[in-house]
């Protein structure tokens, strides 16, 4: 059972930034609800979402998602938006305090991780993420290639 309702989860994914782990110590995650208009759901629906360079901030007591990409709506007409256009989180005040606390450490930010549908609406899963150095990007390719190379021996026996 398991199994199915792990498939209709990646189903609802939307996008994801795999690039953010590997640039990022991520610690911390929050699930985050959308401000969308009608043809930028329609735009996630068709999975037209780029979360590559995104970040998120907290100003004036509001999260905001700030340059990620949502394609304009094919069929749209004048009330498609701006692709790059700032975007409202919506969290709870407690979440938001938390995190402004956790954002004044240095080298500190919010990334997003991932953009899904979850009964209905669309939800990014935001990472408070430090930055990873050069030699620590090494460091886990290494562990990754020694993970894969014993699976692989494993796998024989």
């Amino acid at each position: 059972m398991a199994k199915k309702s792990q498939q209709k989860n990646n189903d609802n994914l939307i996008a994801q930034n795999k690039k953010a782990r590997h640039d990022y110590f991520v610690t911390d995650t929050y699930e985050a609800g959308l401000v969308l208009t009608g043809t930028e759901i329609k735009s996630v629906r068709a999975h037209r979402v780029n979360l590559k360079d995104g970040f998120a901030q907290v100003r004036n007591g509001e999260a905001w998602l700030m340059n990620v990409h949502i394609s304009e709506y094919d069929n749209g007409t004048y009330f498609n938006q701006d692709p790059l256009r700032n975007r409202k989180l919506l969290l709870h005040k407690k979440e938001i305090h938390k995190l402004t606390g956790e954002l004044q450490n240095k080298g500190v930010t919010l990334v997003p991780l991932k953009m899904y549908i979850k009964h209905g609406y669309a939800k990014v899963l935001l990472g408070v993420a430090k930055g990873k150095h050069q030699y620590d990007k090494r460091e886990d390719i290494k562990r990754r290639e020694q993970n894969r190379e014993i699976e692989r021996v494993m796998k024989h026996y």
